[in-house]
C-alpha cells in the first residue's frame, strides 16, 4: 500500500469568487467544482478551495510547493500584476536552506512558499 497524493482543504476568506480568480491566475486549473469547494490542480500539485473564511486558521497555514524555476514563477506572477489584481504580496526569492524561496501571501491570509530546490 502507498500513499497517492496529499491534497489539502485551503480556506478561501471572505471572497470565494475573488480567490477562486486568484488561484486561476496563478495557473492553477479547475479540476471539478461542486459550488462551495473546487478542486484545482497545476502539474502534480493539487488543492481544493473551500469556502470558509476562518482568519485565524488561515493566517497560520502554510503551503510548500516545489516549482522547477522560482525566478521564472515569479517573473510570471510579476508581469500579470496580481499583487495590484488582487492585493495579495509576492516576497523577494531568498536562500533558505532547504532551497530558493518566494512567497505568497494569498487573499485569505494562507502563505504559499513556492520552493525551487
Amino acid at each position: 500500500m502507498k500513499f497517492l497524493s496529499l491534497e489539502p482543504f485551503v480556506p478561501s476568506g471572505s471572497q470565494f469568487e475573488h480567490s477562486k480568480q486568484l488561484y486561476l491566475e496563478l495557473g492553477f486549473l479547475i479540476n471539478w467544482d461542486a459550488g462551495d469547494f473546487i478542486g484545482f490542480q497545476r502539474d502534480e500539485c493539487k488543492f481544493i478551495l473551500q469556502d470558509l473564511n476562518n482568519k485565524e486558521f488561515a493566517e497560520n497555514l502554510m503551503i510548500s510547493v516545489m516549482v522547477d524555476n522560482v525566478d521564472e514563477y515569479r517573473k510570471e506572477l510579476l508581469n500579470k500584476q496580481v499583487q495590484q489584481k488582487f492585493g495579495i504580496r509576492i516576497s523577494e526569492i531568498s536562500e533558505q536552506p532547504y532551497g530558493r524561496e518566494m512567497n505568497i501571501i494569498d487573499t485569505a491570509g494562507v502563505c504559499w512558499h513556492f520552493i525551487q530546490g
